[in-house]
């Protein structure tokens, strides 16, 4: 390997970076970003790196989601405290089936940047750069709003900067006490059509949270009880951004990505010898890569040489991303490969980007059932393979849209474009993620009794 900077990314070859007109501004915003204050704290990611090793290690679960891609124009303090208390409610109801702690990544304060398949867009015979998420260009199908304009880097700080602050607040401000979320999942299992194979575990988890207050453990006595831990993590991808945020630890000496405390490579952009792998690689956070259906057992192996030489645990987070139909066939071989090399790595499962199809009217949809079955072949994969299945990562929002079809409520196609808010890829919303957090409980709490 050669010697690695924050800036040695930029002799590679490199995938979905927005085309500048101006390399002077980007220059310019580069050079005001790096004298921002950090967003995250070097402490912060450590602790991270620490429960993902306990996970890797079969002592955790990791809860990782939220939004496809952050927006400027929907950027309020309800829908980040709705994203929030969803991910709460299934990290209680997660935490009570495996009996384990549950750590919660957040896709929020700096899920900006999207890769596209195509560079370009076609609308009624009309073709634009596509659209990249608001950190690069505007969504709206208009040639002045699809040129990639650099400035936006900074307002993407500065959002980011306030979903923190606010997203503290709440985990540190009684938002996040256990007795107040578990009255949120009782709400939702009171009102979801399903509600008799939910019921039960929700009223055992409503007997513990009573058998604590008994033995005097209270929102009065321990924090924990009305505290909570959320860091968060997005896409490295617009590397200018993710460099310009890249500071020195005092303490140590070594270079965070202090945009957020976990980043990942994505699917499009994990190729070896390119930039991505490059300015990862020194860096000191927590990383996950997508693992796709077209993965080959030595290219993971190869990246894992790259990206964690020294096989820390805590480092590295494989997301799967296959499909419901591919999964049975492709993670098997990764796996007994990865165990057999005798690799530390965080299995998570993604079943979100593997499941996306059109529906007739055009839009973007996935199917519930193909998510839940994904799950379920991942789990078992894993039980079958004697390895640990670590984690989920969902797209998902605490609103209430219409985007992803099934679940409880049985979303038709024809009910997409009543409440079709995205403005990249559909989303589960707050029922269908709880609904599946139910579902998945029972899983986690086989691999849980599994690991002895």
């Amino acid at each position: 390997m050669t010697q690695w900077s924050s800036r040695s990314w930029r002799e590679k070859p490199i995938q979905q970076q927005p085309d500048y007109a101006s390399i002077e501004s980007l220059q310019a915003v580069e050079r005001q970003l790096k004298t921002f204050p950090p967003l995250v704290f070097a402490e912060e990611i450590r602790d991270l790196r620490k429960q993902l090793a306990e996970v890797s290690a079969g002592r955790g679960f990791l809860l990782q989601g939220g939004d496809c891609a952050e927006s400027f124009q929907d950027f309020n303090a309800p829908k980040i405290r709705d994203t929030f208390k969803v991910i709460l409610q299934m990290a209680v109801v997660l935490t009570f089936a495996g009996s384990c702690p549950v750590t919660k990544v957040a896709r929020m304060a700096g899920q900006y940047a999207k890769p596209r398949s195509s560079n370009e867009e076609t609308l009624g015979g009309v073709s634009l750069p596509s659209y990249r998420g608001d950190i690069i260009n505007a969504p709206e199908f208009e040639a002045s709003a699809r040129v990639p304009d650099p400035e936006r880097m900074i307002k993407a700080y500065h959002h980011s900067a306030a979903t923190l602050n606010l997203l503290r607040a709440f985990a540190q401000g009684g938002l996040a006490d256990l007795h107040k979320v578990h009255k949120w999942n009782m709400s939702f299992v009171a009102a979801n059509p399903l509600k008799d194979q939910y019921t039960k575990i929700a009223e055992q988890i409503e007997s513990a949270l009573k058998f604590m207050e008994v033995l005097g453990i209270n929102a009065s006595t321990n924090s924990a009880i009305h505290e909570t831990q959320l860091f968060t993590s997005h896409e490295a991808l617009l590397l200018p951004y993710e460099e310009a945020l890249t500071r020195t630890d005092t303490l140590t000496g070594m270079p965070y990505n202090c945009s957020a405390h976990m980043v990942w490579i994505g699917e499009r952009t994990r190729q070896l010898d390119h930039a991505h792998v490059e300015f990862m690689r020194g860096i000191n956070n927590p990383i996950g890569v997508k693992i796709g259906p077209t993965t080959a057992p030595d290219d993971l192996i190869q990246l894992l040489d790259a990206l964690n030489p020294d096989n820390v645990a805590g480092r590295m987070t494989l997301i799967t991303r296959m499909g419901a139909d591919n999964l049975a066939g492709k993670l098997p071989e990764l796996v007994r490969r990865v165990k057999a090399e005798g690799r530390h790595v965080v299995w998570s499962s993604d079943p979100m980007h593997g499941n996306t199809v059109k529906a007739d009217n055009g839009l973007k949809t996935r199917s519930f059932d193909a998510i839940h079955q994904e799950l379920r072949h991942f789990f078992a994969i894993h039980q079958a393979e004697g390895t640990y299945p670590g984690g989920v990562h969902l797209e998902m929002t605490g609103e209430d849209v219409t985007e992803c079809t099934g679940g409880a409520y049985q979303i038709s196609e024809a009910d997409l474009s009543s409440r079709y808010r995205t403005q990249c890829d559909p989303r589960l919303n707050a029922d269908q993620v709880l609904e599946l957090a139910f579902l998945v409980a029972d899983s986690l709490k086989e691999a849980r009794n599994g690991k002895g």
